[in-house]
C-alpha cells in the first residue's frame, strides 16, 4: 500500500542521512563527521539500493546493452560493417549520466576489450571518456571470471588454479593438527571447490584438455591431503550444465529460451550450426548435445 510504501522511503532515508563516522588508527580515534551521501560499505541493504538508484539508465541503443551489478557497470555493443557510431554514443550517453546523478567515473579503471574474430580487421580509434583515454587490455576481469580478446579460458584457469594453490596450503595445515575428515572435506567445499567450480558451467566446456588437467590436479591434490575421494569436476560440470539448462527450457521469457528448438519427432533438440569449435565448445551447442545423449 502507498502507506507502507512512504514509511519504507522513510525508513531507508533515516538510515542514510547522518550517519556518524569516525576513524580509528592504533589508539588515535578522530572527532565524529555527519554524513549523508552515498551508502555504508559492506551492508546488506548497499547493492539493492545502488541498483534501483541507477535503474533508470538503460542502454539507449538496441545494438548495445547495459550490465549493471552493484557498483560495476558493463556496456556491450555490437558493431556492424565498422560503424561505431551507437557505441559510442552509449558511452557519452552513461558518462553524462553519471554526471547529472552524482556518480564519478573513475577511467583509470575502466577498461575496454575488443573481441574481433574477422580475418582482415582493423585497428580501432581508441575510447574516450570526458577526454581521459580509456586503455584497450587483452584480457579484463569480470564478476570474478577473466575474458580474453580470443575468448579461451586459459587465462581465467591459470587464475583459478594459482588462487587455489594457495588454499591448499591451508588445508595441508589443518591435515597436520589431525582435524576430522568430515572437517576437512568441509572445508575444501568452502575454500577450494568453490573457487574450482566457479561458474564451471561457463568455461568447463569451452576449456582445452590441458587446462582441465590442470584444475583437474588441484582436485587429485587435495582429494591426497584429505584421503577420502572427491567429486570430480566432470560430473558436477555435467550437472550444473543440466540444471541451468532445465531451468531455461522451463523459462519462455528467457533470452536463450529459443535456441532449445526441439525437432519435428519431439525428442530431440535441434543442433546449433557451427563453423568454430570456439562455439562448438560454448554452453549452450554443448548442453544441446548432452540433452540429446541422455
Amino acid at each position: 500500500t502507498f502507506t507502507s510504501l512512504r514509511l519504507t522511503c522513510h525508513w531507508i532515508k533515516d538510515f542514510l542521512t547522518n550517519r556518524p563516522q569516525q576513524v580509528k588508527l592504533g589508539p588515535h580515534l578522530s572527532s565524529t563527521l555527519q554524513l549523508s551521501t552515498g551508502s555504508p560499505q559492506g551492508c546488506v541493504l548497499s547493492p539493492l539500493l545502488f541498483s534501483l538508484y541507477t535503474s533508470d539508465c538503460p542502454a539507449s541503443h538496441t545494438s548495445n546493452a547495459i550490465f549493471k551489478f552493484a557498483d560495476d557497470t558493463t556496456v556491450v555493443g555490437l558493431i556492424s560493417n565498422g560503424d561505431e557510431t551507437a557505441y559510442r554514443a552509449e558511452i557519452s550517453n552513461l558518462a553524462k549520466w553519471c554526471s547529472e546523478n552524482n556518480l564519478s567515473l573513475n577511467v583509470q579503471k575502466t577498461k575496454e576489450i575488443i573481441l574481433d574474430f574477422r580475418r582482415h580487421s582493423h585497428a580501432h580509434a581508441p575510447l574516450q571518456i570526458n577526454g581521459e583515454r580509456v586503455d584497450c587490455v587483452n584480457s579484463i576481469g569480470f564478476l570474478g571470471i577473466t575474458i580474453s580478446a580470443d575468448l579461451s579460458w586459459s587465462a581465467n584457469i591459470r587464475a583459478v588454479v594459482k588462487k587455489t594453490q594457495q588454499r591448499l596450503h591451508f588445508l595441508r595445515i589443518l591435515r597436520r593438527c589431525d582435524l576430522d575428515q568430515r572437517l576437512l572435506v568441509n572445508f575444501y567445499r568452502c575454500s577450494v571447490e568453490s573457487i574450482l567450480t566457479y561458474s564451471l558451467n561457463v568455461w568447463y566446456p569451452g576449456s582445452t584438455s590441458l587446462d582441465r588437467k590442470a584444475v583437474q590436479r588441484v582436485r587429485n591434490t587435495a582429494q591426497r591431503i584429505i584421503g577420502c575421494p572427491l567429486r570430480p569436476l566432470a560430473t558436477q560440470s555435467r550437472s550444473r550444465c543440466q540444471k541451468r539448462t532445465s531451468t531455461i527450457l522451463k523459462d519462455p521469457t528467457h533470452p536463450a529460451h529459443h535456441l532449445f528448438d526441439l525437432l519435428p519427432s519431439g525428442r530431440r533438440y535441434r543442433s546449433i550450426r557451427s563453423h568454430t569449435t570456439r562455439l562448438t565448445n560454448s554452453f549452450f551447442p554443448w548442453s544441446i548435445r548432452m540433452l540429446n545423449n541422455i
